[in-house]
């Protein structure tokens, strides 16, 4: 039977020859770098919305939701208000990842901070061991609990909890050289996850936690930066348990090798993700493609799809543009060919000029398209989308 252990929080210091240092290095030079990619903001800003839905749903399903990624999409575009507590959970990680960008750099994080995302997490939901709610929301147990599987087990007073958490909360917001923020973050996943501090939820929470710890060191959508970090997470569940508790050993090489593998997933997932900002492979490998799979499917007609074509090949379209691939001489005509499509959610106007207009793709069928498409291109874990 697993027993508690102490072991103390800390910075571990990789050798200057370890992949760990190349890593840190590597991903300090991408926090500096200013993107400045050739998609337009305002697609740039619906791919975010989606990988947002992505995260939301991925860290629910490493906790035993099935729900998949088309039927949380199909209550999207049904608007339905509440369909069943599985697509409850996934709305409320959504909130969350909403608070944590508008919030997150202003509030401290501390116990304030955590609470508010439990009780958001757990919002609506049946406490264990019917749902994945809990009895007592926003507040640490008061009671020893259990990882299954797990060989370490988690402080079992409230007054532990209460102090390893305040030891966390100082751990994190110590003043440091900017090259620790990564390792703080890394280290920063275990230590919540290795307290465990609520009767249900932690998982959630833990890696919202570390969503809100990658925010304040400067991987934000503020500059121009796509994130999902629980892929991390959850593109191989094994490992990511497997490396969890090798760091619950306490020993370097535990925090190293676990450290090593979140920053790693990490770095490939702003490589991959960084190439939807380079247009032209946007264009060529995702949204054509999203276009010619919609048009197969029959979610849009041969004249939608000529309209959409040449407004996704150009980004921004006028009147004259779509009369010259419809070879159409009516303005009228092209007129009302752009309303339905406008009041069909599949193109809008630009902010500075409303006789201009971009592809929209995340309120309406062509969602399943591009979403199948960034599936297929390694955008979207395997274990996430079926």
């Amino acid at each position: 039977m697993a027993k508690f252990k102490h072991s103390d929080i800390r910075l571990v210091q990789p050798t200057f020859d370890s992949r760990l240092t190349d890593l840190v290095i590597e991903l300090d030079h991408l926090r500096k770098k200013r993107l400045g990619g050739t998609t337009h903001p305002h697609v740039f800003f619906q791919l975010k919305s989606i990988f947002q839905t992505l995260e939301s749903i991925g860290s629910a399903r490493i906790e035993g939701n099935n729900t998949t990624i088309s039927e949380f999409i199909e209550t999207k575009l049904e608007e339905r208000e509440y369909v069943n507590e599985q697509i409850q959970e996934i709305r409320n990680i959504e909130k969350s990842i909403n608070y944590i960008e508008q919030e997150s750099e202003q509030i401290p994080i501390g116990r304030f901070f955590i609470s508010n995302l439990h009780q958001m997490i757990v919002d609506g939901l049946t406490p264990p061991p019917k749902g994945e709610g809990d009895s007592n929301p926003g507040t640490y147990r008061n009671h020893a609990v259990e990882i299954k599987g797990a060989s370490h087990k988690p402080p079992e007073t409230q007054q532990q909890v209460d102090s390893y958490m305040q030891e966390l909360f100082d751990f994190v917001n110590e003043e440091s050289s900017p090259k620790y923020d990564l390792l703080k973050m890394a280290i920063a996943h275990h230590r919540f996850m290795w307290i465990h501090p609520f009767g249900n939820g932690n998982g959630r929470v833990g890696r919202l936690f570390t969503y809100a710890l990658l925010v304040k060191a400067g991987f934000n959508v503020h500059v121009g930066r796509i994130l999902n970090p629980t892929a991390i997470f959850c593109n191989d569940r094994d490992q990511y348990y497997k490396f969890l508790s090798g760091a619950d050993t306490g020993s370097d090489e535990g925090l190293i090798d676990w450290c090593t593998y979140v920053l790693e997933g990490l770095k490939a997932e702003i490589d991959k993700i960084d190439m939807l900002l380079d247009y032209d492979y946007l264009k060529s490998s995702i949204l054509i493609p999203a276009l010619d799979y919609s048009k197969t499917m029959k979610y849009i007609d041969n004249r939608e799809y000529k309209i959409l074509k040449v407004t996704v090949e150009k980004q921004v379209v006028q009147n004259s543009d779509i009369q010259a691939v419809l070879k159409e001489n009516h303005m009228t005509s092209i007129s009302r060919y752009i309303r339905v499509l406008k009041e069909k959610k599949m193109i809008a106007s630009e902010k500075d000029n409303v006789r201009k207009y971009h592809i929209n793709f995340t309120n309406n069928f062509l969602i399943r398209s591009v979403i199948k498409k960034l599936e297929e291109e390694g955008f979207i874990p395997m274990n996430n989308a079926q």
